[in-house]
C-alpha cells in the first residue's frame, strides 16, 4: 500500500509538533527521527506522484491518436 505525500507530511508535522512538546529527552529524539523519516517518505511519495502525473499525461495523446476498434 502506498501513502499519499499529504498523509506522510501531515505525520511529519505531528511528531514534530510532537517533538516539540516532549519533556523528555530520548522521547523529543524519538519524535525527531520519526519526522525526519515522515518527510523522507512524503518527498518520495511526491516525487512518485509527480511522475505518474507526467507518464499519465504523456500516455493521454497517444491513446486519444489510437482509432476506436469495434467488438
Amino acid at each position: 500500500m502506498s501513502i499519499s505525500a499529504e498523509f506522510a507530511y501531515e505525520r511529519a508535522k505531528e511528531a514534530g509538533e510532537a517533538a516539540e512538546s516532549a519533556k523528555l529527552d530520548n522521547v523529543r529524539e524519538r519524535e525527531l527521527r520519526s519526522e525526519a523519516a515522515w518527510r523522507a517518505m512524503a518527498d518520495r511519495a511526491f516525487k512518485s506522484e509527480q511522475s505518474r502525473a507526467k507518464r499519465e499525461a504523456a500516455a493521454e495523446p497517444a491513446t486519444a491518436a489510437e482509432p476506436a476498434t469495434a467488438d
